[in-house]
């Protein structure tokens, strides 16, 4: 793919970027809305509180169809973004005072969009679990 930066409208910019959040909600996603839904789907299919296979079954079917699906998503944004920008690259983020002044040569080994979404759904995954267990959750010591 293409490297080097292009000169966009306003319009494609805002589009880019408004494919870019869905990606990066997409992929959000995989680790938090889609596992959460199957074990809430799971917890409606089993009668008892001691299920035997099946829930596990459909919890673990319906949670890897649903894994497809969303990476199928993803590469589907991923294209148009590309269609949109020309590129799959994200220009380089490069403070201005650490670049050389004679620094012309073409940025080698800039990240990918997918690598950046997928990257930064990890990073806000584990940022919401760090607030749910220390600030949300509560303590599970019984209160004496």
């Amino acid at each position: 793919m293409v490297t080097e930066p292009h000169s966009h409208s306003l319009g494609r910019s805002m589009a880019a970027s408004l494919v870019f959040v869905a990606m990066l909600l997409a992929a959000l996603s995989l680790w938090t809305a889609l596992p959460l839904t199957w074990l809430y789907i799971g917890s409606k299919v089993s009668k008892t509180q001691f299920p035997a296979e099946a829930p596990y079954a459909v919890v673990i079917v319906g949670l890897v169809i649903s894994i497809v699906l969303v990476a199928w998503l993803i590469s589907r944004l991923n294209r148009l973004y590309v269609e949109i920008t020309g590129t799959n690259r994200l220009a380089p983020m490069r403070p201005a005072w650490m670049r050389s002044m004679r620094d012309t040569s073409a940025p080698v080994g800039t990240t990918t969009v997918v690598e950046a979404v997928l990257m930064g759904s990890v990073l806000l995954a584990a940022l919401a679990l760090s607030v749910w267990f220390f600030l949300l959750a509560g303590s599970p010591l019984p209160k004496q």
